[in-house]
């Protein structure tokens, strides 16, 4: 199966801490992509995989399908893939998926970029009781991630490289700002969330239509 990957990549990306522009010397190299089975292989009992692990260390990537249901529910990570600025590979397929990436936009964005960033807020939160430890890395990523759900909601764009706050986030990484302080930054971030999502001009829903037509031009595509 992990010639799907080899053969019928459309779109490869980097995303993690070096698309973010947090990364050291030794950070991983979090590699995501979509392949596009062939249009054939679906006239089966036995389905094409909806996603596949490697061949690379840290690669991970899902069928085109599968890829797009989970954008039309604005899951956070998969956003990231369609607006990270590390493209390592892009076939014409890719070029489509890409070019409609703000069909997949909706005021949806608010609960799922707040629900992640309030499960990681809970998960921090209760390790800290639980035993006084602060897990600061998932402390620095829950904070990104409420700044990303802010600017996608303003600007229509997700937010992935956050450079510019490197040195503010980093410090949270490495243990530098109180906790207390930390999560008062994130609470701050979701009274920002709470209004970008009640002033946002992204549509009640994403263009499931646009997709639609983007997923049936690249089936036809893949028909040989």
């Amino acid at each position: 199966m992990i010639e799907l990957v080899e053969r019928h990549t459309a779109l490869a990306v980097v995303v993690g801490s070096r698309a973010y522009g947090l990364h050291g010397p030794g950070s991983d190299h979090d590699r995501r992509g979509v392949f596009v089975a062939p249009t054939r292989d679906f006239w089966t009992l036995d389905k094409p995989p909806t996603h596949l692990d490697g061949p690379a260390e840290e690669q991970f990537s899902w069928e085109i399908e599968r890829f797009c249901t989970l954008a039309l529910q604005a899951n956070p990570t998969v956003l990231e893939v369609l607006w990270s600025p590390l493209v390592a590979f892009r076939t014409a397929d890719g070029d489509a998926l890409v070019a409609i990436r703000r069909a997949f936009l909706s005021r949806r964005v608010a609960e799922t970029y707040g629900s992640y960033a309030r499960d990681q807020l809970t998960k921090v939160a209760n390790r800290r009781e639980r035993t006084g430890e602060v897990n600061f890395k998932q402390a620095m990523h829950m904070v990104r991630l409420l700044m990303a759900g802010v600017h996608v909601l303003r600007t229509g764009e997700v937010l992935v490289d956050v450079s510019d706050r490197r040195e503010e986030l980093l410090a949270v990484k490495r243990g530098e700002r109180p906790w207390d302080e930390v999560s008062a930054w994130a609470g701050r971030l979701q009274g920002e969330l709470a209004e970008a999502a009640a002033s946002t001009s992204l549509p009640p829903a994403p263009d499931r239509a646009a997709v639609d037509r983007m997923l049936v031009a690249v089936r036809e595509r893949n028909l040989r």
